[in-house]
């Protein structure tokens, strides 16, 4: 029997569908969707080996190498991985590269098992990454977009969080987009973050959203790029400008790159002292990246800082002692290089405010904002 196949990609994306991807690991760790994981039906050696007989013998040797190879208790595990996906995952659908036999092979010994009948994606990965691809470049010349400016630690990440018609690249970049920007987690794979960027878009114009607000960012976001289409709408776009003191700056950049980054590292480490050290590597890591900007004076200063600060902090467990040297990087590094970077792009701007301003005027701007418990 002909085991069924889905082509609807945006109601697929939109909807957060989870999906098998049934391809080697190494094609996953390349790009891949979001809301998949990654349970081949051959592994990397595995595969390997039937493209060779592939390539050497055809298809139908390569098929019955394949067998072979994926038998007995391998199958029988792989099997049992991928019905565990289904009952996790009742709605999911399965893909591997173009939608071929590993897809058909993989919903067959499903059904075969189990009596469920899993879609496979029409095309395949190669399909839903060109689908992709095209939409962005679409989606990209229809929206108005409206650009959200202000200094370092003014809280932009937290008003786009607010928003329901923003999109957060930052966030789907996992990167701050500044020298202190590294998470602890990696970044995605640069077709990765492209798939993120979107579907998020996708998702907009599925609700008849046009007016997105993003984020002023250079067109690298740490390791990854913004997509060219939808950075050069965004380069010609005008902005709003979010404002705050000086302390207030100082308290959201405390809490993000000392007392947040903290805490991730000892949950990811798995202890208080690994955490700490992993956070002071961080710091200097960060610095140095910035150190002939600062100037070779600058920068020890700023340094001479940030050591007292952390030796204070691992004696004392008080986070407000690094205020000093933060103080510094913002007014002194930061600042001047967002004022040149505003006067280089010549934004028009047509709102500046503090937080609960900008807020309101984005909701005139038909932005709805929503509503925190």
């Amino acid at each position: 029997m002909e085991l069924p196949e889905i082509d609807d990609f945006e109601a697929l994306l939109c909807a957060d569908t989870p999906m098998l991807d049934v391809r080697a690991p190494v094609e996953f760790s390349q790009g891949a969707f979001p809301n998949s994981v990654n349970e081949p039906l051959l592994n990397d050696a595995e595969r390997k080996q039937v493209g060779t007989c592939y390539k050497n013998e055809g298809q139908d040797a390569a098929v019955k190498l394949g067998a072979r190879l994926v038998s007995g208790n391998i199958k029988t595990e792989r099997v049992t991985r991928w019905k565990d996906f289904h009952s996790e995952h009742p709605d999911g659908v399965l893909y591997c590269f173009r939608g071929g036999l590993r897809s058909k092979i993989t919903q067959q010994w499903i059904f075969d098992e189990t009596g469920v009948q899993i879609p496979r994606v029409k095309g395949g990965y190669k399909a839903l990454r060109r689908y992709l691809l095209d939409q962005t470049e679409h989606l990209a010349m229809q929206i108005s977009p409206l650009i959200l400016s202000g200094r370092t630690g003014s809280g932009k990440t937290h008003l786009l969080k607010r928003l329901e018609c923003a999109i957060d690249l930052e966030g789907l970049a996992n990167h701050r987009g500044s020298s202190f920007g590294r998470q602890v987690s990696p970044q995605p794979t640069q077709i990765d973050f492209e798939n993120r960027v979107a579907v998020e878009l996708l998702k907009l114009n599925r609700r008849g959203v046009d007016h997105i607000v993003l984020e002023d960012e250079s067109p690298n976001i740490g390791s990854v790029h913004i997509p060219h289409a939808l950075y050069e709408q965004m380069r010609r776009s005008p902005g709003v400008v979010l404002e705050a003191s000086v302390e207030t700056r100082i308290d959201i950049t405390l809490k993000e790159y000392v007392v947040d980054m903290l805490d991730q590292y000892v949950a990811a480490l798995g202890n208080e002292e690994a955490g700490f050290a992993a956070l002071s590597n961080y710091l200097h890591a960060s610095l140095a990246r910035v150190k002939r900007r600062l100037g070779g004076k600058g920068y020890a200063e700023i340094l001479s800082l940030m050591d007292a600060a952390l030796y204070e902090q691992r004696r004392s467990g008080k986070a407000d002692v690094h205020r000093e040297w933060l103080e510094r990087m913002l007014t002194q590094y930061y600042d001047p290089m967002y004022d040149y970077q505003q006067e280089k792009r010549g934004r028009r701007i047509h709102k500046t405010g503090e937080f609960a301003d900008v807020l309101a005027y984005l909701q005139q701007y038909r932005c709805r904002v929503e509503v925190q418990p």
